[in-house]
């Protein structure tokens, strides 16, 4: 039985880490942490010693979730009843409300029509006291003795005042338009008496005898007969001008009157208009909040729209806005992509101070700040960026995916010993094959669950490839040897893994040796940041050991612990993408590479594009070699159908339309085919002579031809880093594949050296090689490729030992032979082959082993040599997976004496 963590058993128990932990401690079973791991033993003997208190902590919690949830409908209903005393309350101070409303506007109505009737009844009494005052007054001013002699002064009066009154009636009848218009009030002015005379005031200026005629009657008091006004002789008119302030006197009542009216009305129109203004400024409101709400679900409408625009794209939607440029863009590709005149974006760069012409590159902040002043959004593309794509996906359609783990670790530290391991203990019951020093990937299902490994080498000429294992990846395993400790390129690979931001799952191998000291690596660890969980730290650490398998299981449950704490998802049900892990050109298939899926669902026919390259997937693999009809989220496989072999790294997109797949590849090609041009200095026959005696430069090409595309990164990073100051090194070609007779004739046309990695050269090329003189370096060891390349920079080639090629056997057909094993029968077509060669199998172009013959025979009989023509039956020691069609090359090394 599997071991079991202390975490989960705490968690089936209903206790804390802390708190089993503790029990433990009595009960004197060893555990560290929570991530310590028990045998079937010590949880067998935890259950019966801490059944009592479970079955007591079962009951207690039993008894508080019974009494939380009385207490929760307890609360609920005083809630309920709270919010309903609450309602009539509030029913109650509503209805008190409108009474109080209605009453009050009752008695403001009352109140306003009291203080009009009011008003009336005091206009009307003021009116009565003036009419009252007049009579006295005038009663006053005529003594009883003179009566005759004012009757005659009236006749007199009356005769004059009708002279006048004729005068006055033609200029009357001039302005009577004028006068009409101005005041309509004056018509009553001298309205006809009882004898049909025209009555008129007097003119002031006249004599003594010349008095005025009848007063006029007042609009707003009632006529009075005899109302006539008679001066007195010895007061000079003073009856007049009491009669003058009687008329004032009744305008200053009335106008009180009206002021009175016109105050209560004003009163009800301003209480009106308030109102009005209520409403409005409420109905206001309502509008104002109806549009803002209106405004906020077309906002929120068009940022739906948007997004899905983004996912049917498969784009994120920030890009949707945003127009892509790409770093070192020109003033015209500029005004090209924000569709405005070159000549605007030229005019802001001389107002900035930076003037450049159409065809000048600009920098990233002039991009911005153009754009800026434009009003537009730019996304600046970096080199990496164009050949990757960008998607967005909906959180509801993520659904849970396997984790990806990276095996990082130093050269001969166990990486692909652990993960042989691994794939024997717990998938495969023999070699699954696909790990070897080139970056791969296999799956292993554990406890009903999938995890996808990603191996990478350890040597520092794989850097690129370890960079790019763990930006693809969720978790790094990384495989440190407790008897060999921290080593450069475990640093490397710590460094990798921080800056991609993946949790670290330290496995300290070898711990079955006697000098192995896994603390000692612990504490070697700390001083680069990765500090053990029993120390206070946050990276788990598993001791495990390749070999005994020892520490297996632990290793996968804690990988399957931090995918837990990950939550890891991915949309499964959209087109695919990921990235090529490798490629490599087959001679039997074709380029044929390998990817891992990180979204959506790959499935044969798909037309794909990755990097340079494009087609659709006629097969696809499994690390088993079975065929698979789709690959989902963290699926490794191997796919057929290629124009071309990709670079190991692309991103892989799927595209509905094989002619937009095949436009992309293309403009990508040329693309490169264009930069890699202006990067190349060219030199001419005339300028050659005079470039290597000033600068005293000498020039190595070299032709690089290897069996995967990773291989040769590495070999070209390695280079790069070497000092060129007096020699300079170009790799003018590098492909993946077998050494041919074009790679020679490019060779001896460039004066090149041809290196091979892990390939051999054909026939043709071979005899092309001699007959031109090209040389032709294999290697099967990086380091041994690197340090020949550095020692020829240098001139330090000291004396060393070189390969002779001495035969080579085709297989016609293999026996199985008891106690020897596979034999193959074979035909030699080169040379003469010996017993004691070394000995490399090739198979279509790529070396598959190199080692030594185990047996040499013709018919039943052991011979030491087989010469050209012949046929014998070979055997190879450590080798059993020969096929028909393989090439037996024979060498040997020998030692031979530098010339240069």
């Amino acid at each position: 039985m599997a071991k079991v963590r202390v975490s989960s058993l705490a968690k089936e128990f209903g206790m804390t880490s802390k708190e089993l932990l503790d029990q433990l401690a009595e009960m004197k079973i060893p555990a560290k942490s929570a991530s310590s791991a028990l045998e079937d033993a010590y949880v067998s003997m935890v259950k019966k010693k801490l059944a009592p208190v479970i079955e007591a902590r079962s009951a207690e919690i039993e008894a508080k979730k019974i009494a939380e949830q009385q207490a929760a409908a307890a609360e609920e209903a005083a809630a309920k009843a709270e919010a309903e005393k609450e309602r009539i309350a509030a029913e109650a101070r509503r209805e008190e409300e409108r009474r109080l409303s209605l009453a009050a506007q009752a008695a403001e109505e009352a109140a306003r029509a009291a203080a009009e009737e009011a008003a009336r009844e005091a206009a009307r009494k003021e009116k009565e006291r003036i009419a009252a005052e007049e009579l006295e007054a005038k009663r006053r001013a005529v003594p009883a003795s003179d009566s005759g002699s004012r009757f005659r002064s009236l006749l007199d009066q009356i005769a004059a005042q009708e002279a006048v009154l004729k005068e006055k009636k033609e200029e009357d009848a001039k302005k009577k338009a004028a006068s009409a218009s101005e005041r309509p009030a004056r018509k009553g002015r001298g309205q006809r008496g009882e004898r049909g005379e025209r009555f008129d005031r007097g003119d002031r200026g006249s004599a003594t005898n010349e008095a005025p005629a009848h007063r006029r009657r007042s609009n707003s008091a009632p006529a009075v007969p005899g109302n006539v006004d008679f001066p007195s002789p010895d007061k000079g008119g003073k009856g007049k001008k009491r009669k003058g302030s009687a008329h004032v006197e009744e305008d200053r009542y009335a106008r009180m009157a009206r002021e009175a009216e016109e105050y209560s009305r004003e009163k009800v129109l301003e209480e009106a208009r308030a109102a009005v203004e209520e409403a409005s400024r409420e109905s206001t409101g309502r509008r104002k909040k109806r549009k803002e709400k209106r405004e906020r679900e077309a906002e929120q409408l068009k940022q739906e729209k948007k997004l899905e625009e983004a996912i049917a794209q498969g784009i994120n939607p920030e890009d949707l806005d945003a127009v892509k440029v790409s770093e070192g863009v020109t003033v015209a590709e500029l005004a090209e992509a924000l569709d405005v005149s070159a000549n605007d974006i030229i005019k802001r760069l001389f107002l900035l101070g930076t003037p450049l012409t159409m065809t000048q590159s600009m920098s990233n902040d002039l991009v911005e700040l153009v754009a800026d002043d434009m009003g537009r959004k730019v996304r600046i593309v970096t080199a990496e960026e164009e050949n990757s794509f960008s998607f967005y996906d909906d959180p509801k359609d993520l659904k849970p995916r396997p984790p990806v783990v990276t095996v990082m670790g130093h050269v001969d530290h166990g990486k692909t010993s652990l993960l042989d391991a691994i794939r024997h203990t717990n998938v495969w019951s023999g070699e699954a094959g696909g790990i070897t020093q080139h970056i791969g990937a296999s799956e292993v299902m554990i406890n009903g669950r999938k995890i996808t490994f990603v191996d990478t080498p350890g040597h520092e000429a794989f850097t690129a490839m370890r960079a790019r294992g763990a930006k693809i990846t969720d978790v790094v395993v990384l495989v440190v040897a407790a008897d060999d400790g921290v080593m450069p390129q475990t640093i490397e690979a710590i460094n990798h893994s921080k800056a991609a931001g993946v949790p670290i799952i330290v496995a300290v191998n070898k711990c079955d040796k006697e000098e192995a000291n896994p603390d000692k690596v612990r504490q070697m660890l700390t001083e680069y940041g990765i500090i053990p969980e029993e120390w206070g730290g946050q990276n788990m650490f598993v001791n495990v050991s390749a070999k005994k398998n020892i520490g297996i299981d632990e290793l996968l449950e804690t990988i399957l612990l931090q995918a837990d704490v990950l939550e890891l998802k991915a949309n499964p049900d959209t087109f695919a993408s990921g990235n090529i892990i490798e490629a490599k050109l087959d001679r039997g298939r074709g380029p044929v590479a390998t990817l891992l899926v990180t979204r959506g669902t790959l499935h044969v026919g798909d037309t794909i594009v990755a990097g340079q390259s494009y087609g659709s997937v006629r097969a696809m693999l499994d690390q088993h070699g079975e065929h698979k009809d789709e690959a989902r989220p963290s699926d490794a496989v191997e796919i057929l159908g290629l124009n071309s072999v990709p670079a190991a790294g692309d991103e892989f997109r799927v595209f509905e339309d094989a002619r937009d797949a095949r436009d992309l590849a293309e403009q990508r090609a040329l693309k490169a085919r264009i930069e890699e041009q202006n990067k190349v200095k060219h030199v001419t026959l005339e300028t050659l002579f005079e470039e290597m005696s000033q600068n005293e430069l000498k020039e190595l090409n070299l032709v690089v031809k290897a069996d995967t595309q990773g291989t040769i990164e590495a070999l070209a990073d390695s280079i790069g880093k070497m000092d060129q100051s007096e020699v300079r090194i170009n790799i003018i070609h590098s492909a993946v594949g077998a050494i041919s007779e074009t790679d020679v004739s490019l060779a001896a046309a460039s004066n090149a050296i041809i290196i091979g990695f892990g390939v051999r050269p054909q026939g043709k090329a071979r005899d092309a090689a001699e007959k031109e003189s090209v040389q032709i370096k294999t290697y099967s060891i990086i380091y041994k490729a690197i340090e020949d390349i550095d020692a020829a920079r240098i001139g330090m080639l000291a004396p060393t030992e070189e390969e002779v090629q001495t035969g080579c056997a085709e297989v016609r057909d293999t026996f199985r032979v008891p106690k020897a094993g596979l034999i193959a029968g074979c035909m030699v077509t080169e040379g003469e082959i010996s017993r004691d060669d070394k000995v490399r199998v090739v198979r279509d172009g790529v070396v598959i082993f190199d080692g030594e013959f185990g047996s040499m025979r013709r018919f039943k009989d052991d011979v030491k040599t087989v010469k050209n023509g012949y046929e014998c039956g070979l055997g190879i020691e450590k080798f059993q997976d020969i096929k028909v069609g393989d090439i037996f090359e024979a060498y040997k090394i020998v030692e031979v004496a530098r010339t240069e």
